[in-house]
């Protein structure tokens, strides 16, 4: 590249720099104040909206409550992927919605959930909202090419098969919908309809056929509801979460960009550049996208961070190793990227197959998570493979062509680390095997395995009336400390009823006694009058289907990578070692969570999943270098050379399997270090993941595969 062109492309990456920071800045500065928030932010951040229903119906069952709650909480997912739906006593549900301090404009567009009737024309219920599955508004056109607003309707079997019966025996009639005795429909039977699926036609806009949509989903609850309250809620992690994580974020981001440059020079100022370009540009897209961000986000946009210095460094390994062969800079540094180019694609790949089954089949804090995480893979792979690689060739452009300043490999001697893999392995038996004792140690004890949250399992909700109107912070200030000192626990959320002086404390589950404690101190403390004082117990955030949604979605997303793997490398042993190391990952953090008896809670799925993202990346960029080894060798491989491949691909890839954990656990350690408690529950397993994804690359996934290799399959190696 000439020196002027350099000059130009240089300067133009360097002002686009500047701008993204300068719009990234202005977006910063306004998260987090209420109504003029930028980018969305989550319950755990920022707090929202709280809705109490009242459960018409006398003595729900349980299994109506669940099935109404999880339906509920499909229905906010419009608001935000990261709203709470959970039950309160025995016949109220609360749901809580991000990002939003006006509760009446909620409710207005959400509405009162009441009946839905499917009617003959003579007014007999044939059919009711319990058996519709899904309402979606949607637009098609005709046989004349006009356009149609529609809502596509899908049934449950039950309904699907009375709905069948139905409309064969009424084709010509009309079937008026009715919600709560008000006709909002008045389809034509045009035909029988047999299949489960309907479309209701004749809406004049769009918007006439969302709203119609929007009634038969809250129509289609098992139970029928009535709004009983509304009030604001509290950061689930404090007023200060969001501003000690962007500290801890920028803290840790510039350590990176110290290390990057200080350990690869030139290159390390690209990545360096690269890394702040790919920074300010998921800002900008979370922004503009309005997606959600909460702790768990911010587990993704680290991973993000991790993804982006990783590439660059197999980018900058490559070239220096092609510079120790006495090649040119610019050769070395076009070979560099062409040979990182499969490793960077295929770790990337993997995960953003993991994170849109997630996006796809997830709900709650796991679709939002899912974004974050895809957002992320997109925009580190745009940034290392374009803005770090022009940014190089303009530094080359403008005279720095000496190979000093980009290193050259050092030729070292392969490690023998499949030798010590029955050491390895053992070890990583012990590890889980102490979780598991430890589980079971608590669970013949009379607790839990876990230490489960109120997110998993619920707990107690305590409201008072304090005589006065509390603020957020003075409710964290003031009231939660005390009753962190009564029931022994910091995982407390709290909520206040605006314009009233009641305020609602969540904590785990108290016994008779702690609630008895728990009012003592109230009147002690604040002198409430102990009359104005409730207790009532509440249900997960988390619901068993939600739990059934991410388990599914993580199984789903785990089968789809390994075929991916599978059909990259032309060896399904390749895949089936990284997915046991990546179940190895998780039954190690688990054990962690075990042992150190950290609350289990929201942030736990979010953890699980940044653990799985990173260790398959980790682990398919040794998997590439051993691709590569293999197409270099000739005739007939043997148990010995075999070995000795797979040891030195591993050697050849260590630096840059350290540095990428380095680096990306720095980013976690600040907010370990930073956060507020709760952060620091969610960044103490992150790190124990971190640590083990590297060290199961390194130590478990090679070592499976040349197991698998040499005892299993038709390939088998001869003994």
């Amino acid at each position: 590249m000439k020196k002027s062109k350099a000059a130009v492309v240089l300067a133009v990456i360097l002002a686009a720099l500047v701008g993204l920071a300068y719009y990234a800045s202005i977006i910063l500065s306004s998260t987090g104040i209420g109504e003029e928030m930028s980018i969305p932010l989550g319950l755990d951040l920022s707090g929202g909206v709280s809705i109490t229903y009242q459960v018409k119906d006398e003595n729900p069952s349980a299994e109506d409550m669940s099935d109404t709650i999880y339906k509920l909480q499909k229905r906010v997912e419009g608001y935000s992927t990261e709203s709470s739906v959970y039950q309160v006593g025995d016949d109220r549900i609360t749901v809580e919605i991000p990002g939003v301090s006006d509760a009446n404009a909620i409710l207005e567009e959400l509405g009162n959930p009441g009946s839905l009737e499917f009617q003959l024309s003579d007014g007999t219920v044939f059919m009711t909202g319990d058996q519709v599955a899904d309402a979606q508004a949607a637009t098609n056109t005709d046989t004349y090419g006009n356009k149609q607003y529609i809502v596509q309707l899908t049934l449950t079997d039950e309904g699907a098969e009375i709905f069948g019966q139905v409309t064969t025996e009424n084709v010509g009639n009309y079937l008026p919908i009715v919600y709560d005795g008000e006709v909002i429909s008045y389809p034509e039977v045009q035909e029988a309809i047999t299949g489960g699926t309907a479309q209701i036609s004749g809406q004049s806009t769009f918007e006439e056929a969302e709203n119609l949509a929007t009634s038969i989903r809250i129509g289609s609850l098992s139970l029928e509801l009535e709004e009983l309250e509304s009030s604001v809620v509290g950061a689930q992690l404090g007023s200060n979460a969001i501003s000690s994580s962007l500290k801890a974020g920028a803290i840790g981001l510039v350590i990176v960009m110290i290390f990057m440059i200080v350990f690869y020079a030139v290159p390390g100022i690209a990545a360096a550049i690269a890394l702040a370009i790919y920074t300010a540009l998921v800002i900008a897209t979370l922004y503009l996208f309005e997606i959600t961000l909460t702790l768990p986000g911010i587990a993704g946009i680290i991973l993000g961070i991790g993804m982006a210095v990783d590439a660059n460094v197999v980018i900058f390994a490559r070239i220096r190793e092609e510079i120790a062969t006495g090649k040119t800079v610019q050769t070395s540094m076009k070979v560099g990227f062409q040979k990182a180019m499969s490793a960077i694609l295929d770790g990337n790949i993997t995960t953003l197959i993991a994170a849109l089954v997630l996006m796809l089949l997830g709900s709650g804090t796991v679709k939002g998570f899912a974004y974050t995480l895809m957002i992320s893979i997109i925009l580190s792979m745009f940034t290392a493979l374009v803005v770090t690689r022009w940014i190089l060739y303009a530094l080359h452009g403008l005279g720095l062509k000496d190979e000093k300043f980009y290193g050259r490999a050092k030729e070292r001697k392969s490690v023998n680390f499949l030798g010590k893999k029955t050491v390895f392995f053992a070890v990583s038996a012990a590890i889980i095997a102490a979780g598991f004792i430890g589980m079971g140690v608590h669970s013949m004890a009379g607790g839990n395995a876990l230490n489960y949250g109120l997110d998993f399992v619920g707990g107690t909700s305590t409201t008072a009336d304090f005589g006065k109107e509390y603020s957020i912070e003075e409710i964290e200030e003031q009231i939660i400390p005390e009753f962190a000192a009564v029931v022994g626990d910091n995982n407390i959320q709290s909520n206040r009823v605006e314009g009233t002086t009641q305020v609602t404390v969540k904590t785990r589950t108290l016994s008779l006694e702690e609630r008895q404690a728990v009012n003592e101190m109230l009147v002690e403390k604040f002198g409430i009058d102990e009359s104005t004082i409730t207790s009532q117990s509440i249900s997960s955030t988390i619901s068993s289907e939600m739990r059934s949604d991410a388990l599914v979605a993580v199984l789903v997303s785990t089968i789809c990578m390994l075929i991916y793997i599978w059909f990259r490398f032309k060896d399904i042993r390749f895949g089936a070692s990284a997915i046991i190391a990546l179940l190895h990952d998780v039954l190690v953090v688990l054990a962690v969570y075990a042992l150190a008896r950290i609350s289990v809670g929201n942030t736990f799925i979010a953890c699980m999943l940044t653990i799985i993202g990173y260790s398959v990346n980790d682990t398919i960029v040794i998997f590439d270098r051993i691709r590569e080894n293999l197409g270099k060798t000739a005739g007939k491989q043997t148990k010995e050379s075999l070995a000795e491949i797979a040891n030195k691909s591993l050697t050849q890839t260590l630096s840059r399997s350290i540095n990428t954990s380095i680096t990306t656990f720095v980013m976690v350690f600040m907010l370990y270090i930073l956060g507020v408690p709760s952060i620091r529950e969610f960044s103490l397993p992150l790190m124990a993941g971190l640590l083990c994804g590297a060290y199961s690359s390194i130590c478990i996934a090679t070592e499976l595969w040349y197991v698998m290799k040499v005892h299993l399959g038709k390939n088998k190696i001869a003994q």
